[in-house]
């Protein structure tokens, strides 16, 4: 993972949201690859909706854990979104995916990658991960130019 960007969130708040990933990451359920992931995503309102990922025998229907957060949260009417944390044993950034999923509602989300213990290993901008990102903007874009 690329080297530590300067925090944007203020301290207390970034520990609420690895906490809760780290606590949402004991609730996945990961019989196949045993990989346990777990997210924590903040509303622009304040409300957090936390997922794990779920893996299913039939590969092609797992979900993410950052996927089960936004459509929680999406499913609940929230989709302004301001940051999510993600929890893994090492740390690892949210997949291809879900960094689509989470473009479609907010490009500059805040991003915190952390590791089991909740060591914050990475925080930037989605648009740090996903640089020349495809969402909703450039598809209206792409219509008036009649592609």
């Amino acid at each position: 993972m690329a080297e530590l960007i300067t925090p944007v969130l203020p301290d207390d708040l970034r520990r609420r949201l690895v906490e809760a990933a780290v606590a949402a990451r004991q609730r996945a359920y990961s019989p196949y690859s045993g990989y346990a992931v777990g997210a924590a995503l903040l509303t622009a309102p304040g409300t957090l909706y936390t997922g794990c990922n779920i893996e299913i025998a039939s590969y092609g229907a797992t979900v993410c854990a950052e996927r089960t957060a936004v459509f929680k949260a999406v499913s609940e009417g929230e989709s302004d979104f301001r940051a999510i944390a993600v929890a893994t044993s090492n740390g690892a950034a949210p997949c291809g995916i879900c960094r689509q999923v989470l473009f479609e509602f907010a490009p500059s989300l805040i991003v915190i990658v952390a590791n089991a213990q909740g060591e914050v290993l990475w925080e930037g901008t989605l648009s740090d991960l996903l640089p020349l990102g495809f969402g909703p903007q450039k598809l209206a874009e792409g219509q008036r130019a009649g592609s």
